[in-house]
């Protein structure tokens, strides 16, 4: 270092080397990195937790790409856990890197995370909130930190302030700060070729600022302070070579300040302090981003992260990013329009006194050239490169509960692939990879890990496929180590924790939902604890709905089970005694309703009706066929005056789908509902019960002339006083139905019963129906058919195949 004319601008005498910097902005870390080379100080300070000294060698492990994060958590409380982001272009990360590379001690000289999780003062962290990564370290509101670049939304009595390099370029016109840095600091003329004439300029501005604010109370930043002066002098007298401290340019005057010891440690004195763990987790560009909805001070990772890969050229490499992106997605972006995009973005940097095109030229430029003024194609530029989905990774070193380690055992084997970006991943669950990734996503979602949520299969409604949508967020790392107090495996852990929910659980369907939830996860040591207390709150429940809402479960439960060829037969016991149970009460349960207790008795209705039809014919050793005696219970809902209509028309409905009605029984009974005597509002109710809540019932009316007609008579008789009262229960009913189907209905109410004739005679009446079957026509689909259900011959039986 000595005898370098690089480094004429400071020598170890002079006292610490204060580089004050805007966290994750690649300005500040090339601007570190010059720095550093021209110094060559015998120690780096880095603001952030003393703790992670011990991991700082893993940062030059090959496996370790960030973004990564430091992450704390109270050993007795794991979900108290706090942050600090590192991302490729952070410069406390580009200062590590420089320390580990020219074998230079790396120390962190922030307040301890011990003391930072059991900190309780006003405008202090709370338990759950996570550091405030523009700052890098754990502070909750975007003001109350108090470095260059904090983000967020303030925590509980946080002190609000704004970012100090925004203050300074929004005075000076500039709308982005990072831009603003890069314009008027890095690239000024009169600093070129002194790398610390950025940092001596910004501690200037610091310095200003902060005499502006030197009343505004903010304590957590004075103990911080503190802590990090002791550091310094501690580190001024081991290291004769000189000390180089990286932290937010807001601390830069506070640390040149002349502060005696015993004030520092008066501050410090009788702070609390709780048992922590530290270790490195994988972070994600989105969640440096405000975009993803915790503050980091930066609206744009992916592009700060190009800046810093691409320093030469920067534009025409970015430009030609979003012209191959636009291009997969299928645009048409040639090589001229990248050349046209390149112009015009230099151009509005010229014409808004900018040195360099920044993210807003670029933008615009896109915009205009690329995606033809559209700011759709541009959302997606946005999401995939502005914001980006990079995902870190750490080495398998790192520190780590027992059970992150099997959670990533189990990952590998099933090379189930932690990402950033979601991603939709379908399950044969007759193979057995795709069983077993499901057993872990179910396993991980009772644990409350939620990295994979359930939707809908695509092409096919059997029980044997699964579709999940999969993202890793950064606090699932959080959610593992909490998680950790249930067992040392995935396997244990969710065990334990089923067990633990069903002995607490509040109510009966809480318990069949876990069940439900059992299954799938592969638990078969938890069905035992959760089997019991099914069975034990099941005897004690006597209310039908609670019972009805239970079956559902139950049954799918039984058919996951059959399909993964799991044991079910305690279940089907329990699901069998549920079902007589809610056929010998719901009689007595559905009478004397008022309107929302009887839409909610409905809802029951059709899960009972749905559960008895799963079933199937033999649900349980000893048990009958369940179907006989669930239509003796329809029958008599559908014949109680006392009954709900809605209930009643339910009931009717069910008889009918499942044939044990006869078409002209069911009109009779229509008929007599909607006679004269009854009362407007009711005959509404029974109507919507037939034909409503999803019932697939516009469909019936249309092919079923005689039930039509009879609701048509029957509203266009409703007097005029009473049809405000009935229209918007009947309003609800009909706009259910699809489109097409109130197409249908209406071409069919407007020409009236003259003019539409029966539909099941009528022939050439309504387009698309005829008297009977067109065997000729419907032959014609045979070869189509048998081709989607694999047949090779024509002489393939058709009858019975499961497809």
């Amino acid at each position: 270092m000595a005898g370098t004319e690089e480094a004429a601008g400071w020598q170890p005498g002079d006292g610490p080397l204060l580089l004050g910097v805007r966290h994750h902005g690649p300005g500040s870390a090339r601007a570190v990195r010059a720095a550093l080379e021209a110094a060559r100080p015998g120690v780096v300070l880095i603001e952030g937790p003393p703790e992670a000294d011990a991991l700082v060698p893993l940062a030059a492990d090959e496996d370790m790409r960030p973004p990564v994060a430091l992450l704390a958590h109270a050993v007795d409380e794991p979900g108290r856990s706090v942050f600090w982001p590192f991302a490729e272009f952070s410069p406390e990360w580009v200062a590590v890197r420089w320390a580990l590379e020219h074998d230079v001690p790396a120390r962190f000289i922030d307040l301890p995370a011990t003391h930072t999780l059991a900190w309780e003062a006003p405008g202090s962290l709370p338990p759950d909130t996570g550091p405030d990564e523009g700052e890098q370290r754990p502070e909750p509101g975007p003001a109350e930190g108090t470095g260059p670049g904090e983000g967020g939304e303030p925590g509980p009595g946080s002190d609000v302030r704004a970012d100090p390099l925004a203050v300074l370029a929004a005075a000076a016109g500039h709308d982005d700060p990072e831009r603003w840095w890069e314009d008027v600091v890095e690239h000024r003329g009169a600093g070129q070729g002194d790398p610390f004439a950025p940092f001596t300029a910004l501690e200037e501005a610091m310095g200003a600022l902060r005499e502006t604010e030197r009343d505004a109370g903010h304590d957590r930043d004075l103990v911080r302070e503190a802590y990090m002066r002791l550091q310094v002098r501690a580190a001024q007298r081991e290291f004769e070579a000189g000390v180089a401290v990286v932290c937010g340019a807001w601390h830069v005057p506070a640390l040149r300040r002349r502060a005696t010891v015993a004030a520092d440690r008066a501050l410090l004195k009788g702070l609390p302090k709780v048992k922590a763990d530290m270790t490195w987790v994988p972070w994600t560009h989105r969640r440096l981003s405000r975009a993803g909805g915790y503050g980091a001070g930066i609206d744009s990772p992916g592009w700060y992260g190009h800046l810093f890969s691409a320093p030469d050229r920067p534009v025409e490499r970015w430009l030609t990013k979003v012209a191959g992106l636009l291009r997969e997605e299928g645009r048409t972006v040639s090589p001229a329009h990248v050349i046209e995009a390149v112009r015009l973005a230099e151009t509005l940097a010229v014409m808004r006194g900018r040195p360099l095109p920044g993210l807003s030229e670029t933008t615009d430029a896109v915009r205009a050239v690329m995606c033809e003024g559209s700011d759709v194609p541009l959302a997606l530029v946005h999401d995939r490169l502005v914001v980006g989905d990079a995902l870190g990774e750490v080495p398998a070193g790192a520190p780590a509960v027992p059970l992150q380690r099997d959670l990533a055992r189990v990952q590998r084997r099933l090379r189930l692939r932690p990402e950033a970006r979601e991603r939709e991943l379908e399950l044969d669950l007759r193979k057995d990879t795709d069983a077993g990734r499901s057993r872990l996503l179910h396993r991980l979602r009772l644990l409350g890990i939620g990295w994979g949520e359930p939707a809908g299969s695509r092409g096919s409604t059997g029980t044997f496929r699964e579709t999940w949508r999969l993202r890793w967020e950064p606090e699932l790392s959080v959610r593992v180590a909490e998680a950790g107090v249930w067992g040392t495996t995935v396997l244990a852990a969710a065990t334990a924790k089923a067990e633990a929910d069903a002995v607490t659980a509040r109510g009966l369907a809480e318990v069949t939902a876990l069940a439900e939830r059992c299954l799938p996860a592969g638990l078969p040591d938890a069905l035992p604890t959760v089997m019991r207390v099914l069975t034990d709150r099941a005897a004690l429940d006597t209310d039908v709905g609670h019972l009805a809402q239970a079956l559902p479960a139950l049954v799918r439960a039984l058919r996951y089970g059959d399909v993964r060829g799991t044991d079910t037969r305690a279940l089907a016991e329990v699901a069998a005694g549920l079902a007589e149970r809610v056929f010998v009460g719901l009689p007595t349960a559905c009478a004397a309703l008022d309107a929302d207790a009887a839409e909610e008795m409905r809802r029951h209705v059709d899960a009972v009706h749905g559960a008895v039809g799963l079933l199937g014919d033999d649900p349980a050793p000893g048990h009958a066929d369940l179907r006989p005696r669930w239509q003796a219970v329809l029958r008599a809902l559908s014949a109680r005056d006392t009954v709900a209509g809605v209930v009643r028309g339910r009931a009717v409905r069910h008889l009918l789908d499942d044939g044990a009605l006869a078409p002209e029984e069911t009109a009779r009974r229509m008929a007599l509902v909607l006679s004269p005597g009854t009362p407007p509002a009711d005959a509404a109710a029974w109507i919507e019960g037939f034909v409503g809540g999803g019932s697939g019932g516009g469909m019936l009316l249309v092919h079923d002339e005689r039930l039509l007609a009879l609701v048509d008579a029957w509203l266009t008789g409703v007097p005029a006083d009473t049809f405000t009262d009935v229209l918007p229960l009947l309003r609800r009913t009909f706009s259910g139905y699809e489109p097409g189907v109130r197409r249908t209905l209406g071409e069919l109410v407007r020409r009236g019963p003259e003019g539409r004739g029966d539909v099941t005679t009528a022939g050439a009446a309504v387009p698309g129906f005829a008297a009977g079957l067109d065997t000729g026509r419907a032959d014609a689909v045979l070869p189509v058919v048998r081709l989607l259900l694999g047949l090779d011959t024509e002489n393939d039986d058709l009858v019975g195949v499961d497809a």
